[in-house]
């Protein structure tokens, strides 16, 4: 049985789905530009800005004194200072440009400076995943668990390959990765850490770590995974992911024993 959205997340994912309309669309007109010299960059951070429109147009008619925390645009200041909507209108650009149908809209809401309520939509694979606090967290209406595996040996981790330079430790990133393959089934990096941590919520990642994020790529995320049973800290182990940009989120299980490889 699919379970019922609150008012909330009915607003947050209806935006999602008109401005996903565009972006489908977009993104098929990528994949035939891919062969033409021009390039389809400029072409992207268009249709970047376009989802991003429609996203505070939505949001605005239903929330009118909310914030807004924009990746493309500029902040807006709300009247209710305790709500900030957090906006990622096409995360995994670099995905989408090369057409790889791997990218999501994120919308988080942030409620007295803690997440509280996330939908992360993958418009070409249909998967509207949505969460809202001690409300559980859902796939298409279908209620989401973390992982039950309890050996690491069996656990599939995603991170996210920083950007060059980006990286001033690059070399620790690497032994990062290293500990990690060691230990465990194997390591993806997919290009969009929404969608990795959706994909932590529905277990098909057991975790997943990235530093030099921004809010908006973590604050839907958080609230679908803590929603599904899981754990998220920062890499020092606070709660201060939208602050300083990183994060750590597994299995109850499996947070402490990837928290202490990634350190």
């Amino acid at each position: 049985m699919a379970h019922p959205r609150s008012a909330l997340l009915n607003v947050m994912t209806a935006a999602a789905q008109k401005a996903a309309r565009r972006l489908v669309r977009d993104f098929g007109e990528v994949e035939n530009l891919q062969v033409s010299k021009k390039g389809p960059a400029d072409f992207v951070s268009i249709a970047d800005k376009k989802a991003e429109e429609t996203l505070v147009k939505e949001l605005q008619k239903a929330r009118p004194d909310y914030g807004f925390v924009l990746e493309e645009g500029q902040d807006i200041e709300g009247k209710d200072s305790s709500n900030t909507w957090v906006i990622d209108p096409l995360d995994g650009t670099t995905n989408f440009l090369h057409g790889i149908p791997h990218f999501a809209i994120s919308i988080g809401l942030v409620r007295d400076s803690e997440p509280y309520a996330g939908v992360v939509y993958n418009p070409v694979t249909d998967e509207m995943f949505w969460g809202e606090k001690g409300q559980g967290a859902f796939l298409n209406g279908r209620r989401l668990r973390v992982s039950a595996r309890n050996s690491i040996g069996e656990c599939l981790f995603a991170t996210g390959l920083p950007f060059l330079g980006m990286e001033k430790d690059g070399d620790r990133y690497m032994q990062r990765v290293d500990a990690v393959s060691k230990t465990s089934a194997g390591i993806r990096r997919f290009g969009a850490a929404a969608l990795d941590l959706a994909y932590v919520a529905a277990a098909r990642f057991d975790g997943f770590w990235e530093s030099g994020l921004q809010s908006w790529d973590i604050a839907a995320g958080t609230v679908l995974v803590r929603e599904a049973g899981g754990f998220v800290s920062d890499i020092h182990g606070k709660r201060n992911m939208l602050e300083n940009g990183t994060v750590i989120a597994a299995t109850d299980k499996m947070h402490p024993e990837l928290f202490n490889l990634i350190k």
